[in-house]
């Protein structure tokens, strides 16, 4: 059994018992067909400390470690087909490492954008119109409280009427947790609800920002889009705002400010500590002026 004619039986698997795709069986004969090249049309005799060359060969080429990490998974999969079919008696990409996929960094809004945004918002709201009072609302919340997109189109009115400084929020996996309402934050809401309760029939529904729709509230592409446009006015890129850039410019500030990374986890929802480490990044240059400032042997460091 040659390379080729195992690379093609192998994509005749995928295509018969798997269902792939055009599309899917053009990529694995893309990848294989490259690592083939690399061993000499010898991919199929190939063992650990070749394949293991090869990965290394991909990331002297420049591809990212998610393309390296396909490249593997591929390799891996034609190996147990091998296997399964009697060819090979060993696994050899078995026992490689995954490349180091880092997860990307947020995109976060500096405090001087995030204010701008915040400020010609609260400044388009003294028009007393319904859309900006509503606009300034949501803004302060995604921006004061880090909630998800779906779950400030989903707050019921009960939100806006009460007196109390934390709300109850159903995220993900129903998981609840309880949300801090600023001063800003309720003062934003205090002037959009008698402007809520101009909706005529729409008021009657229990949704904070009822629209009509089938959901009944404001949709999520809305939001954004009406976001986006304030963004805009204000002098800042549409295109690095969006609601969940807001959730991000609400932890990252937290933790620029002092914050603990245990409290911004339960604040944003996070199950995982893990989820929630992305946002270190925006720590080390307060760390450094922390070690600077405060360390006895600064001088020094």
């Amino acid at each position: 059994m040659n390379s080729h004619s195992a690379i093609e039986a192998f994509l005749e698997m995928l295509a018969a018992e798997r269902g792939a795709s055009g599309n899917t069986l053009a990529a694995y004969r893309r990848d294989l067909d490259d690592a083939d090249d690399f061993t000499g049309q010898d991919l199929v005799r190939a063992d650990n400390e070749t394949l293991r060359r090869y990965l290394a060969d991909l990331a002297s080429r420049g591809f990212a470690p998610s393309s390296q990490a396909r490249r593997l998974s591929a390799l891996r999969q034609f190996f147990r087909f091998l296997y399964g079919e009697g060819w090979r008696r060993d696994d050899p990409p078995g026992t490689l490492d995954a490349p180091n996929r880092r997860a990307p960094l947020p995109k976060v809004l500096s405090e001087t954008e995030t204010s701008r945004v915040l400020e010609l918002a609260a400044r388009e709201a003294e028009s007393g119109e319904p859309q900006a009072l509503r606009l300034l609302a949501m803004v302060e919340l995604l921006y004061g409280t880090g909630l998800r997109i779906s779950e400030l189109v989903s707050l019921p009115v009960s939100v806006g009427r009460t007196a109390d400084r934390f709300v109850l929020v159903r995220g993900k996996g129903g998981r609840e947790r309880m949300v801090p309402l600023s001063r800003t934050v309720k003062a934003a809401l205090q002037h959009w609800m008698p402007a809520r309760r101009l909706l005529g029939r729409l008021a009657e529904g229990n949704w904070l920002f009822p629209a009509h729709s089938d959901s009944g509230h404001v949709a999520r592409q809305v939001v954004a889009r009406e976001l986006k446009a304030l963004a805009a006015r204000a002098g800042v890129s549409a295109a690095a705002v969006s609601p969940h850039v807001m959730r991000h410019a609400f932890a990252s500030h937290l933790l620029q400010n002092g914050a603990d990374l245990r409290a911004v986890q339960q604040l944003l929802g996070h199950a995982d500590i893990s989820t929630t480490q992305i946002y270190t990044h925006v720590l080390e240059k307060r760390l450094i002026e922390l070690v600077s400032q405060h360390h006895p042997l600064a001088d020094q460091v």
